[in-house]
Parts: C-alpha cells; structure tokens; sequence
C-alpha cells in the first residue's frame, strides 16, 4: 500500500492572529454571529433544569464560544426576540475559546437567521423544547471559515523529513521545551474544565470526551493556540491522489478559469507535505526458497513499472511531495516503530500527538495513547486539496479489562476474542476507551496488536492510556532520551498520564473482559468475528462444510465430504476437505509484536530439533512490516529454524492479508477446482470471501506460532490440543504442546534481542538503487498520458451527474455483511468485461492480471466493479457477478447490465443489508459503483468509511428497514423524492413500483452526516466540488 503521511501542527503567524480573535475578551461584546453561548456551564445547567427562564448572559474573556454540534439527543428552543441569541440549548455544552479535535477547530457558529432560522430552529416560548434539529455537524462561525483558508495552507516547518529513515524532525532531539509554559496550558485545560460540574467525568485524552446529559461528545483542552493533525492515505488512494492533482493540472492549462493560477498548471500542487510509504505492491510470487525476497521485489518492480513511473513523476514534478520506496516495510508498523511522536512539539509547547488516514488500520496507533481512525480516502484526498473535513463526533464507550492472559495465549488471541465481543455490542462508528487493571498488564505491542483491528470490530477506534508502558515501548524502539522524558513530563503534568485515570469518566456503555478468560483460538472460516477456540476448530470446520452456504458455511452435501485422489504431473495425492494450502505470517497486526514473532520463531526452533518439516503442499512465508523484524530474528538465531520450515522472508510490505498471496501448489489449486475446500492460516486481519486467495475458501486468522503449527499438521480439520503435529524420525508423535514456547522463554528472547539499535540502523537506510535509477517523465509539468497504457489513464471524476434521481432500477439486491472486497474485487481479472476490454486493447490474455494492478485506469475498474465470484445477487438465482436487466429479463454482468440501463436513460439504486461495505477502506468500491450509474445505495446499516466514500462519490446513502421487511425483490422501480433543501439525517421519502404497478412508499434516513457532503452531493462529488472551488477561490 501506498501511504502519504502528512504532518500538520502549530500556527503560522498570520493565523496566529485570527485565533487571538477568537479567544480574545473583545470577542464576546456585542458580537451577533455566535449562538446563544452562556460563561458558565453551572448558569447552562441550571436553565436547562428549567428552573428559570431566558436570560441573556454575555460572552466574556473568550471563554463561552458555543460548541454547537447538533444532536438528538440535545433538544433547543429558538428566541426569535433575541437578536443576538439565537438556537438555545437545554442541555449541558462545554464553552471553549477553542476547540482542536482531528486537526479542525471549532470556535461557535453560524447566526441563524430569516427562512433558515425558521427551518432549524422553530420558534417557541418553552426553554424545553425537543425538536429533533437537522444538522448533525460541526458548525464553524464565519470568521473560522475565513480563517479556514489560511490555516489549511500551513505546511509545519516540523515536517517528516523525506524517507523513513530520517527523524520527524518535530521529535528530535535538542529542541527547547518550556514545560512551565506547557504545564500552564495543561493546567488551564484542568481548570477550565473543573469550573463545571462534569468535571470528574472528563476523559484523560486532552479532556477530548465530555458527558452531557448522559451522552458523550467531544470537546478539546481550554486556551490552545495550535492545530494538529496527521494523514495517512493508502497505497492506491495515494495514486488516486496524484492522478487526480495530475488531471486537475490537465484541466488547468486549457480552461480560462484557471486564469488566478497566471496559467501556469505547475502551481497546483497539493496544499499539505506529503510522505509516501509503497508497501501494498509486493505479492507472494516466489515463496519457501533463500532467494524468494530478491525475486519478489525485481517482479514488483517489473510488474509495477507504469505505476512507479508516475509516482517518480510526481515526486519529481509536485512540490511537498516525498515518497518512500518499496520495500521499506507496511507504514502503521513503520509510524508507530519510528514516525509517531506521542507528545508533539511546536513553538517550544508540547502537545498530544494525533493523526487521521485512509487506511482503516491506521487505529493501530491508538495502542500507543495516540488519538488516530481511518475515514474515507475521498476526504482526505479533498482535504489534500484544501477542503476542510467535517465530521460527526462518535460516542465513546469504555472496554474494562481486569485480570492478565494466562501462560500460553497470545495478543492474537486477545484481539480476536475483543472483535467477537465488540461485535456483539455494536460499537459501529463508536470511540473504545480501555481501561482497568488488565490494560496496565498489557505491552505496548499487545496493545497495538488490539488496536490495529478496530475496523474488525466495527469501531472508529479501541485507545489505550499513554503510561509507563509506552515509555518503555519508546525506548525500545530507540527514540531518545531526551523525546521519551518530554513525553512522559507532559503527560503527567496535563493529568493524562495511565490507564486508571480513564476509570472516572462516565462512558455511553462499558464492556468488561476478564483476560484471565482469554484462551488460544483462530477466527474464521470467512469473518474475523466468527471466533473458534483452539480445540473446537475441526468440529467447526467440519460443521461449516454442511452448513448452508453463508457467513460461516459452505453449503456441501454431507454425502460428497470424502477425500479426493488427484493424478498430478509427478505425483498422485489424496485430499481432504481442510488441506492446507497457504501458512502465511504477514501483516502489521502481528509482526509489530515481537513477543508472537519470536514465539513463533521459537516453536520453530523447537519443531526441527524434534526433526519436523511442513509438508510440500503448503505455500509458507514471512512477510514482516519492517526490515527490524529480520534483525532480532536474526540476532536470536531463529531466522534459520524458520527457514528450514518454509518461512523465507518474502518482502517488507502487505502480502497475503490484501490478497497478493501468489500461485498455491498446483495439487491445492487443483483440488480447490474439484471442489474440495482448501484452507488457509495466517497472522493477518481480514479473511473474507475471496480476499486471501481465490481456490482457498476456508481462512483462518491465527497467532504466527499457530501458523507454523498449522503448517506442519498440514491441515485445519485437526483437534490440536488431542492430535499430533506430526512423527519425529523415530515415529514418535509430537504434539503442540511440545513444541509450545514458555512465556519465559518468550520474555527472555524478547528482552535479549529486540535491541533499540537495531530500529536506529534499520530506520536510517537510504533507497533500494533499483528505485533510485527508475526513470519518471522528467521535466513534464503535467503528465504525459498515454492512450495506450492501460495502467494508468486519465481519470473521469471531474464531471460526474449531479441532480434529481429519475426511475431507477436496482442493479444488485445483496444481503448483510457485504465487504468492500464483494464490490470492488482485488484479485485476478477473469473473463468478462474487464478482460475483454483489455485484450482489445492488445493486452495478452497472460498479461492481464488484477484488478488491484490496474486501480489506475478507471476503464478496467468499472468494468470490475462487483467481479467477486462469491459476490451474491439475491435478485438472480447463482453465486457470481450477475445482474439481473428487469426490462428484458436477461442476467448480465453487473457492468453489462449497467451500460444496458445507461442506454435506456434509467438511473440506479443497490440494496443491501447491514453492515454494508464492511472491511477496507477501498476507494474503488465508492468509485466503481458511481461509474456503473448507481445514484444511490439503500442499505440496513453501512460502515463508517464506505459511508464516507460514497457521499465522496456524489452517491446517496440511505437506511432503510430492509429488502426483507419491504418485501422487495429487486426488481422494482424506485423514485426517491429529494427537497430542493438537503439537510443531514433528514428523511427521505421513497416509492418502489413493481412489474405489476404495485407502489408502495417508505420513509429512509439521508445519510449525508453534514452540510459539506450535501455540498459533494449536489455538485456530484468531491473531486467536482474540489475543482469548482479552485475555479472560484
């Protein structure tokens, strides 16, 4: 994946100005362009009480800036006599001068006044009025919108420098810190916060959670005069980004608008610095053999060289632009081993550290106490460009972990069995706070390991304390002395410090997990929430082989389960349902822990002194997320035990968790097409249908210890606590327990070779001379596009539809669950449009390759958009991607059906279950359903940054009750009746008509969450909104 790291901190002097305003005494005099803000949450609470009426109470000294964030749960009355308060809260709003949460400020709001005020706020004499306000966003006052302009532009003088190896220059070593002045800041903060009556029940995280009225919301420390943040985007998007700034350079050398740019298209750059890490390209091509990374990272760059060509080209032609080749590692392990900074450091005052990507896993930073969630790479792109982010702000509930993990399990284990709890408790879109006595046992390296699948769980993100086990997490990862006392220093000093201040704050919910309860287990076959404890896997899998075929089932036929004789070249095997095809450690969830890596080294070790081996039919490898990883393995003497197994390293970057897992054996893929369910087992995140291998069906997520253990047993239908691995030379059995490391032996390995100078050496590496001598198009202000690539085209985002939404069809009925994987395949482009179009354009059958190979050219993408094979239409009567053509009848491909639509003049809708678009946080899902011609998509529930993405898009989300509920069976008409006003969650109102004429109506919520993405919405998404801007700005 390709990420830009973005850092944004401090104030440049001329906003310094502008922020003074804010918080100056003079601002609260007579000023009529600020809500109804009040000096006193007691005076606020008393009115909303009802124990007395009205009164107007003056803004003093800055301190009762309204935070307006409009919620149902926060009724208001409107004063239409009060000329200078407006929208009137009943419930509790903590004033502020100002306000830093995600990098955006909040300083008040807007005035309301004439028809808009009647729309928003209808008046009433009743200080207790419920009216359900429209506006579910933040609200910023207009001199914040001006200022807005200017602050966006900064660029930190604190940047990363370019390359991972280089120190964030924002941490290093030497600045002068005055700790009286930060301690000062802190100490406003705790004050002002303990003027109110919550006080107590502030959350430790820059006093960013707030109870009001029993709810949850986020506000920010008092008197602060800076903005933080930091973006993360990932590898396609980041591509995405640059191809769209290249056009949008395209568009300004031929278009008089552009005229305020002088006419020179060079000056449109991105408006924030940009840092790259490549780490999605490098796929398992070569496995179980010495030279296996060497030949991995030449095919990369042989089947990458289009893509990396335009990348050169950008990093050569785009100002604030760096990038960080192949090869480096995965970037959420790279920012939190050497980029994350905890307590940042501007103008000599100490702040917390925070950041925002477009990764989903960019939560994994929270395990160290850093504030940070992915959202949708459409934002961010925006934001890239200039344009704010406006979000809604989640509630928080709290995760109570007592007790510590027994002997034996691992953080894998811990996480997966939080997924499946947190699962159950729906925390979609929520914040999770840990806390109690089990969260201080953990390491910080267990913690980021549980962190990390946030997204799994369905929560924006799961954040630890920082305390004094992220001191030590800091100085083992070699940060300096003097960066981890100035952490430690501020935290402590601000009140922040350790797990058990979380404990006073009054959450929506807690949950309470017992790690003492915690025992060894996988997840799977085909969601990381379907937890198995260890010794009821094969019981599972032999139940999901009959099981209706579905979330954990595969639908066969009871009387078909027998094994298989397959007649290979050179051999003869028999095959059972449970073979094991793929044995994969890779991703940043678990190779960021140390202690799991070399327990899985260790157990190794161990296997080949009792004379083990891993049968031939199993693909293994070790992708680590950073080149340190081979350095403490190496240092321990375990990279050769490894070996001897089949677990060469095969690249630094995400390899099989996204789908790049290479060819399996050939006896797997042809048992696979005999219809034998093949398995894999690897230490990733994610294993939904399709997504780890197209032939392997059944995927378990494991610890790395368990991988190698399933490698050598071969096989997932094993009880691994009563069955053996396998013989010693002596036909002895060895079983798991056997072979099983200690946690002292663990310990011990982890404290003797996981050493700070092997991070030092490691991060200070310069480029690969492969990358260095590849050639970008020099001296080209925009870039040359070539007809004739199929890589990389010029993208159609620019003018996209826009407007009411005619009779539209519904191109696909799905149920729940549908992953971002189902809409926009990631693996082999098969035959069908994609393919055809390709080898029209010259392309060799041999040549085609995947769809995430090709995410440049949007021609191809469209052509994919809803290619998974497991994908299922419930509106035809077969598993695939097909589409039903109500008009004719006919079952098409998705796209087929589309164009036939498009040709008639019909717009589209989707319709699908809860939880839609679950899993990455794949641009090309959004995208790919906007070019088919999908104005918008009704579902029961979608997660968080799909949602997000395809507001992006200029695509309608709406809830709805269900295809079920409704009786729908995707062959209706719908007609949706949009008013001319838009506001965020308002209802729509929706009339289906069937074959027959039927009509019924239903009522569906508008899930454009704020005002800006109603702005998308009209203008057909953001990359139109972004070029208007720039042609009016």
């Amino acid at each position: 994946m390709l990420f830009a790291y973005v850092v944004l901190f401090g104030v440049v002097e001329g906003a310094r100005e502008v922020v003074e305003l804010h918080s100056s005494h003079e601002q609260g005099e007579g000023r009529g362009d600020v809500c109804c803000c009040q000096s006193h949450m007691q005076e606020n609470k008393a009115k909303a009480r009802g124990g007395e009426d009205w009164q107007e109470v003056p803004i003093n000294e800055g301190k009762c800036l309204i935070f307006k964030q409009l919620r149902p749960e926060r009724p208001f009355w409107f004063h239409a006599a009060e000329a200078k308060y407006r929208c009137c809260w009943t419930s509790g709003f903590f004033c502020t001068s100002s306000m830093s949460i995600m990098g955006s400020w909040n300083n008040g709001g807007d005035k309301v006044e004439g028809a808009a005020a009647q729309r928003a706020c209808p008046i009433s004499t009743s200080p207790k009025g419920t009216l359900d306000p429209p506006d579910k966003t933040f609200a910023f006052n207009r001199e914040w919108a001006n200022a807005e302009k200017t602050l966006v532009k900064m660029v930190a003088t604190n940047t990363l420098a370019t390359g991972v190896g280089a120190a964030n220059a924002a941490g290093a070593g030497g600045l002068h810190v005055d700790m009286a002045q930060t301690v000062d800041h802190a100490r406003s903060a705790s004050e002002t916060a303990e003027d109110d009556e919550a006080a107590s029940e502030c959350s430790p995280l820059q006093r960013l959670h707030f109870k009001a009225d029993g709810k949850r919301i986020a506000t920010a420390a008092a008197d602060r005069s800076y903005c933080d943040a930091k973006l993360l985007e990932g590898d396609p998007l980041r591509l995405e980004l640059q191809r769209e700034s290249a056009r949008l350079r395209t568009e300004a050398l031929g278009c008089k608008g552009f005229s305020h740019l002088g006419g020179d298209p060079s000056r449109v750059n991105p408006l924030r610095r940009v840092d790259l890490v490549v780490d999605h390209s490098v796929a398992v091509d070569v496995a179980g053999r010495p030279d296996a990374l060497r030949r991995n990272m030449e095919i990369e760059m042989e089947r990458n060289s289009d893509r990396f060509q335009f990348l050169k080209w950008a990093q050569q032609s785009f100002q604030n632009f760096n990038l960080v080749p192949p090869g480096s590692g995965i970037v959420h392990q790279v920012h939190c081993e050497r980029l994350a900074e905890v307590a940042l450091v501007q103008d000599g005052t100490v702040f917390p550290d925070a950041c925002v990507g477009t990764d989903s896993h960019t939560t994994m930073i929270n395990g160290m106490g850093i504030f940070g969630f992915g959202c949708g790479g459409l934002e961010v792109e925006a934001a890239m460009l200039g344009q704010p982010t406006a979000s809604l702000i989640p509630e928080v509930v709290g995760l109570e972990l007592t007790g510590q993990l027994a002997p034996g399990v691992t953080a894998t284990d811990l996480v997966l069995t939080v997924t499946e709890l947190l699962r159950q408790q729906r925390v979609v879109g929520k914040v999770v706070e840990v806390f109690g006595s089990g969260a201080e046992s953990l390491a910080v390296t267990d913690r980021l390991t549980v962190a990390n699948m946030a997204p799994e769980c369905g929560a924006t993100c799961i954040l630890f304390a920082v305390d004094s086990r992220t001191l030590q997490y800091l100085q083992m990862t070699g940060r300096e002395k003097v960066h981890v006392d100035r952490v430690e220093e501020y935290y402590r000093a601000s009140g922040l410090f350790g797990a058990s201040a979380f404990e006073s704050v009054t959450y929506s919910s807690v949950t309470h997990l017992d790690l003492a309860s915690v025992v060894p287990c996988m997840a799977g076959p085909k969601r990381p929430q379907d937890r198995i404890p260890l010794g009821e896997l094969k019981k599972s899998f032999h139940t999901a082989l009959t099981q209706p075929s579905g979330h954990s089932g595969f639908g066969l036929d009871p009387n078909s389960l027998g094994p298989k004789v397959l007649e290979l070249e050179n051999r003869s095997m028999t095959v059972n349902h449970g073979q094991l095809a793929i044995a994969a450690i890779t991703s940043c969830t678990n190779t960021s822990n140390p202690s799991v890596l070399l327990a899985a080294g260790l157990l190794a070790k161990k296997a080949v002194q009792r004379g083990l081996r891993t049968p031939e039919h199993v693909k293994t490898s070790l992708a680590p997320g950073s080149r340190v990883v081979t350095r403490y393995l190496e240092a321990a003497g375990l990279s050769g035990p490894l070996e001897a197994l089949g677990f060469h390293t095969v690249g630094y970057g995400c390899t099989t968790c996204m789908g790049n897992s290479g060819d399996v054996d050939p006896a797997m893929q042809a048992a696979a097409d005999q219809g034998l369910i093949t398995a894999a087992v690897l230490s990733g995140n994610r294993n939904f249908e399709g997504r780890v291998h197209l032939s392997v069906k059944a995927n378990y997520l494991a610890s790395p210890p368990l991988v190698v253990a399933a490698a050598l047993a071969g096989r997932v239908d094993i009880d691994f606590e009563a069955e053996a691995l396998g013989l010693d030379p002596d036909g002895r059995e060895v079983f798991l327990s056997d072979v099983w490391p200690t946690p002292e032996e663990v310990a011990a390995a982890v404290f003797e070779f996981v050493r700070p100078e092997f991070f030092e050496s490691e991060y200070a590496q310069e480029a690969s001379s492969t990358w260095s001598a590849l050639e970008g198009a020099v001296g080209s202000v925009t870039y040359p596009w070539d007809p004739k690539n199929t890589f990389i085209a010029s993208p159609p985002f620019f003018q996209r539809p826009a407007g009411p939404i005619r009779d539209a069809y519904c191109l696909m009925l799905l149920g729940d669950s549908v992953t971002t994987d189902h809409i926009c395949f990631n693996g082999a482009i098969r035959d069908g449009p994609a393919s055809d179009f390709l080898r029209a354009a010259g392309v060799e059958k041999k040549d085609v390759g995947s769809y995430g190979a090709r995410r440049g050219n949007a021609s191809v993408m469209v052509r994919g958009a809803f290619s998974n094979p497991r994908i299922v239409n419930k509106a035809v009567d077969r598993t695939g991607p097909w589409a039903l053509h109500v008009p004719s009848g006919e079952v098409l491909h998705p796209f087929d059906a589309a164009e036939r639509y498009r040709e008639d003049g019909y717009d589209l809708v989707i319709v699908a279950g809860s939880e839609y678009g679950t899993g990455s946080s794949r641009d090309w899902a959004a995208k790919g359903t906007a070019l088919l011609g999908v104005r918008a998509v009704l579902a029961e529930s979608f997660e968080r940054i799909h949602r997000a993405n395809l507001a992006g898009m200029g695509v309608l989300p709406l809830v709805f009750p269900g295809a079920g509920a409704l009786g729908l069976t995707g062959t209706e008409r719908f007609r949706l009746q949009l008013p001319e006003d838009l506001l965020p969650g308002m209802d729509v109102a929706v009339e289906s008509v069937s074959a027959d004429g039927t009509k019924q109506r239903f009522t569906a919520v508008l899930r454009l969450d704020t005002e800006v993405e109603i702005a998308y919405w009209k203008r057909g998404g953001i990359l139109p909104y972004v070029l208007e801007s720039m042609l009016s700005s």
